[in-house]
């Protein structure tokens, strides 16, 4: 097992690795989002309601700076992009503490969301020049799999961290995006050079056109479309879960940390060991169909009965989906994109995730508060059903 598993690491570049390690540093201070609703509610004394649209206006700005960050991948290059979405955040960080107001805390929000999701799209772009086509999902993998791991630490010491003070996440977070910046500069600023004189020596001989846009790609947009799908209902995980456990099981932020953080040390354990084994026996879009049931089916299984178990067995699951479909839909996506615009196919697709951080959690906290939660993972089941048979749907045209 062990060899398997350093076996499906092989092939994999340096900077690979590096662009691992940089998201791995950043998302180990990612403390802020997971307990920002449960601080609008208990802090700052925020209805439900108002938590969801501050929530929200992070959707909004996420959105906007998906769709801007493939823009200006494109335009200026990958580096510049990360570059500048590191650094801008962190002043960004600093001042949301002292923003106490339903206003001005939308505001701030939608600010941090804009700046940070401009990586995304630039990430993805990197992470397809610098690996091998024929390991790019591994590379996609790998990075998720840093991803997670800081994710598996970050709420967890969230959790400690909020119990002292929760103007110590935002610090925190600060702090790490600080170090994730100077480790990103000073190794990738050689190497961008290097990559960039080669891309325009290409472009000199080649003198080839720019493809399609993804905006005028049918298929990849119907696919985006149930990307967003799926988002909405995979990202409760961020919003009305953490309220859920606090509502319904009466957890305390670490316990709450633990659980999120639960959900990153599964995916870091066993995300390239399924994702090498799967992508041997499945397609692409089978696995992602896969991954999209599965997630449905975790959150159903929440209203059999309440144990500290169901809750654990169903953030399995929840990690298991998410190992079958994030990877995956990223290597769609690039694979699919036209020559000279996978900076603008990558932010469509890091749109259909963002767009879901506006509706999620204005759509889950309503009708948890109209309703009730079980009502709330009965939606979010059939929703997900509903996603993976448009998938199935249009896999031939794929």
């Amino acid at each position: 097992m062990v060899r398997f598993y350093l076996d499906s690491y092989r092939g994999l570049s340096t900077p690979v690795w590096m662009l691992a390690m940089v998201i791995l540093i950043n998302r180990t201070g990612a403390m802020v989002l997971p307990f920002l609703g449960i601080y609008m509610t208990t802090s700052l004394g925020f209805s439900l309601k108002e938590a969801g649209y501050v929530l929200g206006c992070f959707g909004i700005g996420a959105v906007l700076g998906s769709v801007g960050g493939g823009w200006l991948t494109d335009k200026f290059g990958s580096f510049k992009v990360q570059t500048s979405s590191l650094f801008l955040s962190v002043p960004v960080f600093i001042l949301l503490p002292f923003l106490k107001s339903f206003e001005t805390l939308a505001a701030g929000i939608f600010i941090l969301s804009f700046i940070t999701e401009t990586f995304r799209p630039a990430n993805s772009v990197s992470i397809s020049h610098y690996a091998h086509p024929k390991n790019i999902t591994r590379a996609f993998s790998l990075n998720r799999m840093a991803l997670n791991l800081g994710f598996s630490i970050g709420p967890a010491l969230g959790g400690f961290l909020a119990a002292i003070s929760y103007h110590l996440l935002f610090y925190g977070n600060a702090f790490s995006t600080t170090v994730a910046g100077i480790v990103f500069y000073f190794y990738f600023h050689q190497k961008e050079k290097q990559l960039s004189s080669k891309r325009k020596l290409k472009e000199r001989k080649g003198n080839e056109k720019l493809g399609v846009s993804p905006w005028k790609d049918t298929p990849f947009l119907l696919f985006s479309i149930l990307c967003c799908l799926f988002s909405l209902c995979f990202f409760q995980f961020l919003s009305t879960l953490p309220l859920y456990y606090k509502e319904v099981y009466l957890l305390d932020n670490f316990h709450i940390g633990l659980l999120l953080g639960f959900n990153g040390l599964v995916v870091f354990s066993l995300e390239m060991i399924l994702v090498s084994t799967s992508e041997k026996i499945l397609s692409p879009m089978q696995l992602v169909i896969l991954g999209v049931l599965l997630c449905g089916f975790s959150f159903l299984i929440l209203i059999a009965y309440q144990s500290i178990s169901i809750i654990y067995l169903s953030m399995f699951l929840l990690s298991v989906s998410e190992i079958l479909v994030m990877p995956f839909m990223s290597t769609i996506a690039i694979n699919r994109a036209a020559k000279g615009r996978e900076g603008t196919y990558m932010g469509l697709n890091s749109l259909s995730f963002s767009a879901a951080h506006i509706f999620s959690p204005v759509i889950g906290t309503a009708i948890a508060a109209h309703y009730d939660f079980n009502t709330l993972w009965v939606c979010t089941a059939a929703l997900a059903a509903f996603a993976s048979l448009g998938l199935w749907y249009i896999k031939k045209r794929f």
